[in-house]
């Protein structure tokens, strides 16, 4: 039977959590990249506390669309003097490169068996993007970015926002921004660092092994959808958000068919996001709920090739968020949290002989705690945990992984950082030693990730 053990109690904490908040909060009466400061004039701090986490303004200047621009317009009107054209002088352009080094305390076995791999890997550079980050046209914006990364030694799309949106003033100073969203990871049009696309950690070693089970909506279909959301933000505190995802892979040839490594979306995939924020001087608290459904023809990379039709999986996420924020002068804080339910109903990789049961369930938590002095000096620590089902033949000793992360950065300038990171495992897919019945044990995962992260 599927194990139940974490998600029940979790998701009765979160809800008393949640309302909680709402009933107690309501109203008594992007990405960081240098583009978007060079098209504002305003310095990075404006909307971000330490790059990429956003601040309120950060987050208003997402939802408006990225097209706040106070350079010089190259601009176009018709005889009813409607806005036409606003170009800007320059192209809002970024680069962004990543140099790292990352040591283990045990190397890993090497994949032919004979022995362990070299251990101690520098990545100079680990990754290179580059960034159309800003101003389309009236109303319209983007984040779009272009990465090279070293582990598979090729350039393709990362991370793409694209964004329509207006903002309407309502009577008694109220406001409403409202838009469209077509991007390509669910969750990396979010305004809050709490949810999976652009939450803690912002950089992880690729020679290191992470956690071996994700939900989906935690990054397993970034890059991997394409999607059209519609939301609004009333008043600067409730948000709501709607939307469909569909299948859009990268160097896969089209149309998709029973071939397509990773699977196909058997239907669109819906997602839907609530959040509710409370500003009061330099604090900021938010809590909210998100999730999507995906039904999926799976492939199991080995030429598993089913047809586009008859049985699918299908993967219900339904997650919980919190994010608390101080922005002062001297000191910045910020504690994030969020927990991902998934309940999985695996009829096609059942049918295939490659589940044992047809319903399980994966559970991923983690709460982080961030501060830094004069955003120069800081970092964050936090836990993480992953638990779930014992499926015999996806998770034989169930996908329980947890440990703990603590970051210290310095930032000589506000585009600038240089970071150590050390992240410990108490336990790993189900046991805490020997999980690969071949001698590793958990804490032979721990590992040491130093980064150098430069934007211009």
């Amino acid at each position: 039977m599927p194990c139940r053990t974490d998600s029940q109690s979790l998701t009765t904490i979160w809800m008393a959590i949640l309302g909680t908040l709402i009933v107690t909060l309501l109203p008594a009466a992007a990405h960081a990249v240098p583009s978007f400061a060079r098209q504002t004039g305003v310095a990075c701090e404006a909307c971000h506390t330490v790059f990429p986490e956003l601040t309120h303004f950060g987050r208003l200047f997402k939802a408006n669309g990225y097209v706040l621009d106070t350079r010089t317009q190259v601009k176009d009107v018709n005889a009813e003097r409607q806005e036409m054209l606003s170009l800007a002088s320059l192209p809002p352009l970024s680069l962004m490169i990543q140099a790292s080094y990352t040591q283990l305390a045990t190397p890993l076995p090497d994949a032919a068996g004979h022995g362990a791999a070299q251990n101690g890997v520098a990545a100079v550079p680990q990754q290179v993007s580059l960034f159309y980050a800003g101003k389309i046209a009236p109303n319209l914006g983007a984040f779009l970015q272009l990465t090279y990364e070293n582990d598979s030694g090729t350039i393709g799309i990362d991370n793409a926002d694209i964004r329509y949106a207006k903002n309407i003033l309502l009577p008694d100073d109220q406001s409403l921004i409202y838009g469209l969203s077509l991007n390509n990871n669910p969750t990396v049009q979010d305004l809050w660092n709490s949810t999976p696309a652009f939450g803690f950690p912002y950089a992880a070693s690729n020679s290191a092994p992470g956690s071996p089970y994700a939900t989906q909506i935690d990054g397993t279909r970034g890059q991997d959808v394409a999607g059209i959301t519609a939301y609004a933000l009333w008043n600067e505190s409730v948000y709501g958000e709607l939307g469909l995802y569909r299948s859009a892979k990268q160097g896969t040839a089209s149309p998709l068919d029973s071939t397509t490594p990773g699977g196909v979306l058997a239907s669109s995939a819906p997602y839907w996001r609530v959040a509710y924020e409370r500003n009061w001087g330099a604090h900021s608290l938010e809590a909210g709920l998100y999730g999507a459904t995906f039904k999926i023809y799976p492939d199991f990379g080995q030429g598993f090739g089913q047809a586009l039709r008859g049985p699918s999986d299908r993967y219900r996420d339904v997650a919980y968020d919190l994010q608390y924020q101080y922005v002062g002068d001297l000191h910045l804080f910020t504690l994030t949290a969020t927990h991902i339910a998934e309940k999985q109903t695996l009829d096609a990789t059942l049918t295939a002989g490659m589940s044992s049961q047809a319903r399980n369930e994966l559970n991923t938590t983690r709460a982080f705690a961030t501060y830094y002095y004069q955003r120069k000096v800081g970092g964050t620590a936090g836990v993480f945990r992953t638990s779930g089902s014992t499926d015999a033949l996806i998770a034989p000793h169930s996908p329980d992984t947890a440990g703990w992360v603590m970051e210290v950065n310095y930032m000589p300038w506000l585009n600038t950082k240089f970071g150590i990171q050390y992240t410990a495992f108490s336990k790993y897919s189900g046991l805490g030693s020997n999980y690969d019945m071949a001698g590793r044990n958990a804490k032979d995962n721990n590992t040491l990730y130093l980064l150098a992260w430069l934007s211009y």
